[in-house]
C-alpha cells in the first residue's frame, strides 16, 4: 500500500469566486454552499489568491457603518498569493504543508496552475485515520523487507498514534535515512523518531589521498 495522492481526496466541484465577484455575492456563496472560503481565479481559471470566512469579517470590521461593504470585490480582499498544491503530490505532505501555514484548504492546480480541485483539512485528515497496528506492519513489509530486502525483524518498528519508532541496527547509514524517509511518506504517520544505529557509514565523504613526498 503506497501514500495515497491528492488527487484521489480531493473535491473536484470547486465554488470559486472571480477577481470582481461582489462582497455580498462571496458571503451568499460560502453561506449558500455552507464552506469557510474559497479560492479566486482569473478568466482563464488560474489561481490568484484564496478568500476566508474570516477575511470578509475583517474587512466589515474595518467598514464606519454597519453595512456591507457592496463596492468591495474579492480581488480586493484575498490572501494571494495563493499556497496551492499538485494533484500528484501525496496526502501526508500536503497535510504538513497546510499545518505548517496554518491553512483550511489547499488549491488543486494543474501543471498551468489552473485550479482542478480543492482539498480541506477534512479530506486529508480521512486517511490519517488509520490503526497504529496497520501503519506498523505497512513499514516493515514495505519498507523494512520491500524496500530495504532485510529480514522484518532486522528493525524494530512500533507506532502509538501514528507516531513511528525505529529501534535496532543495520548495516548502512543509508539504510537508516532510507527506513525514515519511508516511514514518513506513508498514510496515517504524523511523526517518526528514529533510535537507529549502523556498522558502516557510506554516507560519509571518502578521505582525500594521501600525499607521498619523494626521496
Amino acid at each position: 500500500m503506497t501514500a495515497h495522492i491528492v488527487g484521489e481526496v480531493m473535491t473536484r466541484d470547486v465554488v470559486q469566486a472571480r477577481l470582481t465577484t461582489p462582497f455580498k455575492e462571496v458571503v451568499r456563496l460560502l453561506d449558500h454552499h455552507r464552506i469557510s472560503g474559497l479560492p479566486v481565479v482569473d478568466a482563464d481559471d488560474k489561481v490568484l489568491g484564496v478568500l476566508s470566512g474570516s477575511d470578509l469579517v475583517r474587512t466589515q470590521a474595518h467598514q464606519d457603518g454597519p453595512a456591507p461593504p457592496t463596492a468591495v470585490r474579492a480581488g480586493d480582499v484575498m490572501s494571494s498569493p495563493a499556497i496551492t498544491v499538485h494533484p500528484e503530490q501525496t496526502v501526508p505532505d500536503a497535510a504538513r504543508l497546510m499545518e505548517r501555514r496554518g491553512i483550511e484548504r489547499l488549491p488543486v492546480v494543474d501543471e498551468a496552475d489552473r485550479l482542478i480541485g480543492i482539498a480541506t483539512r477534512r479530506d486529508l485528515l480521512r486517511v490519517f485515520l488509520r490503526a497504529d497496528d496497520d501503519i506498523r506492519r505497512q513499514v516493515t513489509e514495505e519498507t523494512v523487507v520491500g524496500t530495504l530486502g532485510l529480514s522484518a525483524d532486522a528493525v524494530l518498528v512500533s507506532v502509538r498514534d501514528g507516531v513511528v519508532t525505529l529501534d535496532g541496527q543495520v548495516e548502512l547509514r543509508s539504510q537508516v535515512t532510507e527506513v525514515i524517509h519511508g516511514a514518513w511518506r506513508l498514510d496515517g504517520v504524523v511523526g517518526v523518531v528514529n533510535g537507529l544505529g549502523f556498522r558502516v557509514d557510506d554516507c560519509a565523504a571518502p578521505a582525500p589521498p594521501q600525499r607521498v613526498e619523494g626521496p
